[in-house]
């Protein structure tokens, strides 16, 4: 890599300093205002090689995954996102294509989610790569979604898929080579690289949900987050959780994976609870309730109580790469 981390600053993420208040970086702090009767949400996410991406995935699908899990999150709290702090640790060999192909990556999702970049820093690190946003957005000033707030008879509902994350992993490592055609492999590996984040149903389900909260730790350890937050129990019903097409043909020839789907995470999906009806929007799926009891119960199509072998993502026990 040529020259130092100004001149690398200046040639790649200067350009992505689009906000005022970013002082075109040429401070050590940037500025930014937030209109009355607003509030700022933040929230911070780190991914490491190996760990939270696969090494030899390509830099643009890295950088866009960065900003997307952490965009879940505001998402989690109805919050509109309008900016980031960035923190890159790259490897001292990296080639300065990789570091051009992440800043790329960057833009592209600057401009479908309406960011900008607002300061940071950038160093070289001999382990492995890591990056960090720091993501900020507004939500009216006391309409913040929080997870805490569900109650006994609220509906629970999940938006888009489930397990996509788990399964993409496994066939981005060439663990279903033998059990999927390519083109669920594929579709199966991008939503696991990519994520979508539900920042326009977020939007929605200010005002009308009592607690939300992202998916991204694996459904039955995220759900029993929400009921410990709000002291109720959760009740899923496995057959009502919505599966992609790739992932009912993965459960149906390998049952065996249902844990996985159930609790491997990377789907940055929505959980939400709500005392009214929400299957007037097509992203949601009714899943199950909240109830009088404590902890969270995933029933069979049967009636039957679940016994989970893997309860959710462990950061310090998995990795992307084991």
């Amino acid at each position: 890599m040529s020259g130092d981390e100004f001149d690398l600053i200046r040639r790649h993420f200067a350009p992505l300093a689009t906000d005022p208040g970013a002082l075109g970086l040429l401070d050590d702090a940037a500025l930014f205002r937030v209109d009355p009767g607003e509030e700022v949400v933040t929230t911070v996410d780190a991914i490491v090689a190996g760990v939270h991406f696969l090494p030899d995935d390509p830099p643009d699908l890295v950088a866009r995954k960065l900003l997307r899990v952490n965009l879940s999150d505001l998402a989690g709290m109805g919050a509109a996102p309008f900016g980031y702090l960035l923190t890159t640790a790259f490897p001292r060999d990296v080639d300065e294509a990789w570091i051009a192909g992440f800043a790329a990556g960057l833009a592209v999702d600057q401009v479908s989610f309406g960011l900008a970049l607002l300061g940071g820093d950038t160093v070289a690190t001999p382990g492995p790569a890591c990056f960090t946003a720091t993501m900020l957005g507004r939500v009216p000033a006391g309409c913040a979604l929080r997870r805490n707030g569900a109650q006994p008879g609220d509906r629970l509902y999940l938006s888009g898929t489930l397990g996509d994350g788990a399964l993409g992993l496994a066939a981005a490592t060439g663990e279903l080579d033998d059990l999927l055609a390519e083109d669920d492999r594929t579709f199966l590996a991008r939503r696991y690289r990519l994520p979508e984040p539900r920042v326009e149903l977020a939007a929605r389900l200010v005002g009308r949900a009592n607690a939300a909260m992202d998916v991204s730790d694996g459904l039955a350890q995220d759900a029993g987050h929400m009921a410990r937050a709000s002291g109720v129990g959760v009740v899923i019903e496995r057959g009502r959780l919505p599966l992609s097409p790739a992932a009912k043909r993965a459960l149906e020839a390998r049952p065996d994976l249902w844990p996985a789907v159930l609790g491997g995470g990377d789907d940055y999906e929505l959980l939400v609870a709500s005392p009214a009806g929400l299957g007037d929007d097509a992203l949601l799926s009714e899943i199950g309730r909240a109830d009088t009891g404590s902890g969270v119960r995933i029933l069979d199509e049967a009636g039957g109580i679940l016994d989970l072998d893997q309860a959710g993502w462990r950061h310090f026990v998995d990795s992307a790469s084991d």
